[in-house]
């Protein structure tokens, strides 16, 4: 029969090893990691800048898009037709621009004709062949011919100011079509659709949202003690999960360190940690396809 005193010193052993199993199999995890956080990709919200019926919106969730594609049209049936108008507005000014041209020149023309009858009676007031009354005659009608022209190039001035309103509404009138036409803003994946073809569409509206999927940045938090060692442009290794028991390792980099310190935010578990001042840090990690935005993982920055 086995002694009870040996019996509960076996059983203390195994109760002992057990734990220090356990307590070796946490810091073991533990010492896995140096931050956790959850993925992120900037996603832009693209909307219209027109009001107008969405002819068509070649757009779906999923879908990889390059960036300056043009995915939707909104109704340009207006600004067209504003477009014309104008036009065929400064066809009319143009035409009264080349008659005022013309008639400049019939004045410069006359003013001519004034000045060799004038030579000539000045040389007949030399020779007593001619009055002085013929030659202020003669000046009077080239003062009249001055006035003359001042006051159409003053309307030229005015038909020149009137041409360049237009071109400037011509101009403005181009811009607003060309904002009809959506162009996507960057090359990436739709992740929402917020509007279909048929729809009215108006300035501001959201038409879709996108993000690009091929980096994406892990947001985690470091405490004032790990801040030394982690670096910009530092590579680390990311766990992501492999299964229920395993990880797996991807390699990021540090593109960004909060310049000041925050409390931890809410989504940390305990309440120790969630009171304590971190930095925010950022890594980027080639997405494979496996990465998912808010998908956890955790951060080995390799300084153990």
């Amino acid at each position: 029969m086995a002694n009870p005193t040996h019996k509960m010193a076996t059983i203390r052993n195994m109760l002992m090893i057990i734990t220090l199993a356990g307590l070796s199999s946490c810091n073991s995890r533990n010492n896995l990691s140096d931050a956790y956080g959850n993925f992120e990709a900037v996603q832009v919200t693209v909307s219209s800048e027109s009001a107008g019926k969405i002819h068509f919106l070649y757009v779906e969730e999923g879908l990889l898009l390059d960036s300056g594609t043009i995915v939707a049209l909104i109704d340009t049936t207006d600004l067209y037709l504003k477009k014309l108008q104008l036009q065929a507005q400064k066809k009319a000014v143009s035409v009264k621009k080349s008659s005022v041209v013309s008639q400049i020149d019939v004045q410069k023309q006359q003013k001519a004709n004034l000045m060799i009858d004038k030579n000539r009676i000045t040389r007949l007031i030399s020779d007593k062949a001619a009055t002085q009354k013929q030659l202020d005659d003669i000046n009077g009608a080239l003062d009249m011919v001055d006035k003359q022209i001042a006051s159409i190039q003053t309307q030229n001035a005015g038909i020149a100011e009137e041409m360049e309103v237009i071109d400037r509404q011509i101009a403005q009138v181009n811009e607003s079509l060309h904002k009809c036409y959506i162009r996507n803003p960057v090359t990436g994946s739709v992740l929402s659709k917020f509007a279909e073809a048929g729809e009215i569409a108006a300035p501001g509206r959201a038409l879709y949202k996108i993000a690009d999927l091929s980096v994406m940045e892990l947001k985690v938090y470091v405490s004032g003690s790990q801040l030394p060692a982690v670096k910009l442009g530092q590579q680390v290794d990311v766990l992501i999960d492999a299964d229920e028991k395993s990880n797996r390792k991807l390699s990021g980099t540090i593109s960004w360190i909060s310049p000041k310190a925050e409390f931890t935010p809410k989504i940390i578990q305990t309440k120790e940690e969630r009171v304590n001042l971190v930095y925010g840090v950022k890594i980027k990690v080639p997405n494979d396809g496996s990465l998912k935005i808010a998908m956890p993982a955790e951060v080995n920055f390799g300084n153990k």
